[in-house]
């Protein structure tokens, strides 16, 4: 007989506690309903208590989709959880994720505490919780670094308490994969009344085992794992919902999901782009080189059959090897098919003739447009509404000469123009840039990234800077590299502008 495998996405929650990461509202409700379309049981929509930001999302998010549990986080505090159920009044299914750190380091430093103590804390917030749901879920923070013996007499007193789901977190990536599952199965085997509850995986990726401890934690009796598209999450991550999901599929583990692999792809690529987090080529599954072959050897190999290479159909994960290529002589239609299958849905006829007209400007600067290009494209309407927008940049650079940078800005309506020479063609951007808006930031971090090959391929910039103590993040993109370095300097401008 095969068992069903709960998969709790936390994308929107842990994936984006990700510096640079935050989603607004309306970004949240198009991530939770391609997880929904992905087919993943629980959403966990946020921390409610954390901002008024947050709290407004698991409302919205809890109006939008319609079969996944909706999951709010709390501490072991009654506001929290009162503001939790609060914000989960719409959901059609709501669960309650509470808990309190369980390790003796968690105790003695950050609660001040004994373990006792501890334990009274966890099955008062599993009971107050309960008079709200009856989907409750305990999490025991810093599980993985926790005594065993401790641990099972956590979980039995918040499993009599009323806990539905019992998480057992490995916050800081620490332990190893056997170590993991003989956690996992000193509880299965020593916890009286573990049967009347769900153990959920949460891994983190510190030590790059977060699949491996999530994999061994199901193996000894986890049947429930928490994870993130891409892996993002705090840190180095959180265990990916793309790898447990194509293990298990590989594998034939007799363990089965509700999954469909067909719509990984595509929600990677959306997550990706509406979080400004480039996926890393070498990315298990999702990674632009997951299906590519260089070696002369493998090209051979896989051409005379696929499977000498390769363990997995790439249309199983949602690429498509005959995949509409755009061009500049592409239709609407073509355009609408593609970003229907990279996962954004375009109802209004005025929005789709906007992403068409700037996709013919984007293809007639490149030979061909690829994913990436088109939710760029998809998002870019989102600048348009912003306080200080790019109306011109004109560049002078070359070798043995200082280059000289002219900038126009709209900002509020009002026109600004200005000019400076610098260190460089992008150096000389910023310092007209920073002329105009008059205030002292400071460059902290700079990255490029190219998708593809080409040089005519949008360049993407990803910046940090900091303004008056606090440090904010901005993304732009443009077939031009001083240009795409500029916008995301305006990006931060207009974040700490609100």
């Amino acid at each position: 007989m095969t068992d069903r495998l709960f998969i709790f996405d936390t994308t929107l929650r842990d994936g984006e506690q990700v510096p640079g990461c935050q989603l607004n509202t309306v970004e949240k409700i198009q991530v939770a309903k391609q997880l929904e379309q992905l087919g993943v049981d629980v959403i966990e929509a946020g921390f409610p208590i954390s901002s008024p930001g947050d709290f407004n999302s698991v409302i919205e998010i809890s109006k939008a989709v319609t079969w996944p549990v909706i999951c709010a986080l709390t501490r072991a505090v009654e506001k929290d959880i009162d503001v939790a159920a609060e914000s989960l009044k719409y959901a059609k299914h709501k669960r309650i994720h509470t808990g309190i750190g369980t390790s003796d380091s968690h105790i003695k430093y950050k609660f001040q505490s004994n373990r006792e103590e501890i334990l009274e804390r966890a099955i008062a917030a599993v009971k107050y919780a309960k008079r709200y749901v009856d989907d409750v879920e305990f999490y025991a923070e810093d599980a993985g670094r926790t005594d065993n013996e401790y641990l099972a007499r956590v979980v039995e007193a918040v499993i009599k308490a009323g806990a539905t789901v019992v998480n057992i977190p490995d916050t800081t990536g620490y332990c190893l994969p056997d170590e993991y599952g003989n956690k996992i199965k000193y509880l299965m085997e020593h916890v009286d009344g573990i049967d009347k509850a769900i153990i959920s995986t949460h891994c983190h990726n510190d030590l790059g085992l977060a699949t491996a401890n999530t994999l061994s934690g199901v193996l000894n009796g986890a049947r429930q794992v928490e994870v993130t598209i891409n892996g993002i999450g705090e840190r180095a991550g959180n265990t990916s919902l793309e790898e447990i999901s194509m293990i298990l599929k590989c594998h034939k583990l007799d363990i089965e999901t509700n999954i469909n692999t067909t719509k990984i792809y595509p929600t990677s690529r959306m997550v990706s782009s509406l979080m400004n987090m480039p996926v890393q080529p070498n990315k298990a599954i999702v990674g632009r080189n997951a299906f590519a072959h260089s070696s002369g050897i493998h090209q051979d190999g896989v051409l005379k059959n696929v499977s000498t290479y390769e363990i997995m159909n790439p249309k199983d994960v949602g690429l498509d090897d005959n995949s509409i290529v755009l061009t500049a002589r592409s239709g609407r239609a073509a355009l609408r098919y593609r970003l229907s299958v990279l996962g954004v849905e375009v109802d209004d006829e005025e929005k789709v003739d906007k992403i068409y007209q700037k996709f013919l400007k984007l293809a007639d600067q490149k030979k061909e447009v690829n994913d990436d290009d088109i939710l760029m494209l998809a998002g870019a309407d989102i600048a348009e509404t912003r306080a200080v927008k790019l109306d011109f940049l004109q560049v002078t650079t070359g070798m043995g000469v200082r280059s000289v940078a002219s900038i126009g800005l709209d900002i509020s309506g009002q026109k600004f123009e200005e000019a400076s020479t610098g260190n460089g063609p992008v150096d000389a951007a910023i310092c007209a840039l920073k002329k105009i808006i008059q205030k002292h930031m400071t460059l902290k971090e700079f990255t490029i990234q190219a998708i593809s090959k080409g040089s005519d391929d949008v360049g993407k910039v990803h910046m940090q800077v900091e303004y008056n103590g606090h440090i904010y993040y901005g993304f732009g993109a443009n077939t031009d590299i001083v240009t795409a370095s500029v916008e995301a300097y305006i990006d931060c401008i207009n974040k700490f502008k609100r």
